[in-house]
């Protein structure tokens, strides 16, 4: 009889030492934000460069004061053609008013504006190239201008967006002491026609432009 409560201290005894031997369990810890999207949306597919950059891409016209910026030789594009890769790239309207793409082959440019040269672009790829083209086209470097005349450095200059008449002659080195200063003649083109015509210092400057400086008489 007298066994029976050591018996009974050993029964605990052993059930406690078996719960302390059972492995400790601990919480999951928390999934990264990409892994746990991979999980409840199913794994990322990797994005060719022609999608990434799409995505960057904003196909509109810069646009000035007088209208939307038109193109012409000496500017530089980015033309993404979505899903091909061996199509997006940098091009150069030539001094004939062309990019040339490959498999299309040279496609005009002088005259129109981004969105109308990404038109024209999937047009030509939709003729039997690629179908359901779609193309966005950015200005990646606009054409330079020209100061001439009466400045210290008359030449050819990088365009930077919101010029003015004044910054560029400004950047040419300034007026020269024979400069006639209160008579600047810009040569623009207007509808893909030259036109002369008389601006203020302050006046907004576009790429392309000719500033001539004229010589003052007194």
């Amino acid at each position: 009889m007298r066994l029976r409560p050591v018996l009974v201290v050993l029964c605990v005894a052993l059930a406690l030492s078996a719960c302390a031997r059972q492995p400790q369990r601990y919480a999951a810890a928390p999934l990264a934000r990409s892994e746990l999207d991979a999980r409840m949306y199913g794994a990322p597919q990797p994005a060719s460069y022609a999608v990434r950059r799409v995505v960057q891409v904003v196909p509109v016209a810069a646009t000035f004061e007088d209208g939307p910026y038109t193109l012409d030789s000496g500017d530089k594009l980015r033309i993404v053609v979505f899903g091909q890769d061996t199509l997006s790239n940098n091009y150069t309207v030539d001094a004939q008013g062309a990019v040339t793409l490959p498999l299309v082959g040279a496609i005009e440019a002088r005259g129109l504006t981004t969105a109308q040269l990404g038109s024209a672009i999937a047009s030509r790829l939709r003729s039997g190239y690629v179908r359901d083209p779609s193309v966005a086209v950015e200005i990646e470097t606009y054409r330079p201008f020209f100061v001439l005349g009466e400045v210290t450095f008359p030449g050819q200059y990088p365009y930077v967006p919101n010029m003015t008449v004044e910054n560029a002659i400004a950047i040419a080195g300034g007026f020269t002491p024979r400069a006639s200063k209160d008579k600047v003649t810009i040569t623009r083109k207007l509808q893909g026609a030259p036109t002369r015509f008389v601006l203020p210092l302050r006046s907004p400057l576009r790429p392309g432009d000719t500033i001539e400086i004229s010589e003052r008489w007194f």
